[in-house]
């Protein structure tokens, strides 16, 4: 299983494939078709790594209320 960093950037491959716009449609499918898996895979790995600092913040302050994750902009 690739991590977090690999996927994102076999993502950002396939999408600047497809922006040039001249690969044959049989192709241009099967590569969005992989580009929609990596994005699905990369979404759950944000999600998770965010449920972790949810749960870091909530146990280093002792409180029972998560802290939510405000991501940068």
């Amino acid at each position: 299983m690739a991590n977090f960093e690999d996927s994102l950037k076999k993502l950002e491959t396939i999408v600047a494939q497809l922006e040039q716009g001249d690969l044959a449609l049989e192709e241009s499918l099967k590569l969005f078709e992989e580009g929609v898996g990596l994005s699905a895979a990369c979404k759950q790995e944000l999600d998770a790594a965010e449920g972790k600092v949810q749960m870091l913040v909530k146990q280093r302050d002792g409180s029972q209320k998560p802290e939510p994750f405000l991501a940068e902009s």
